[in-house]
């Protein structure tokens, strides 16, 4: 299984890039004023927004093609607060 967390309290923070082929959840968890930004990558160096969110979520997804994924609070869009995200693919078989 493939998973990755990380705490955010800053802007321009983002979590480390987790391989995603799959079906797989989002957990963004916390108390916060902010832009949390879903991006994925296909090379692990270029990331591309996806999707953002501005409060708490807990929502699945699935990416058939297999890429990198990573969530992260982007320059001037932090304002408070703790931020707790993870992605993690559900595949069990793994």
């Amino acid at each position: 299984m493939e998973i990755v967390t990380k705490e955010i309290t800053a802007q321009n923070t983002f979590s480390d890039g987790v391989y995603i082929k799959g079906d797989f959840a989002l957990s963004i968890v916390g108390t916060f004023v902010a832009t949390v930004t879903i991006q994925r990558s296909w090379n692990g160096v270029d990331y591309y927004d996806v999707d953002t969110f501005t409060s708490a979520t807990e929502t699945n997804g699935y990416d058939g093609v297999g890429v990198m994924y990573r969530a992260g609070v982007k320059t001037g869009e932090f304002t408070s607060g703790t931020i707790n995200v993870t992605i993690r693919d559900n595949d069990l078989g793994k």
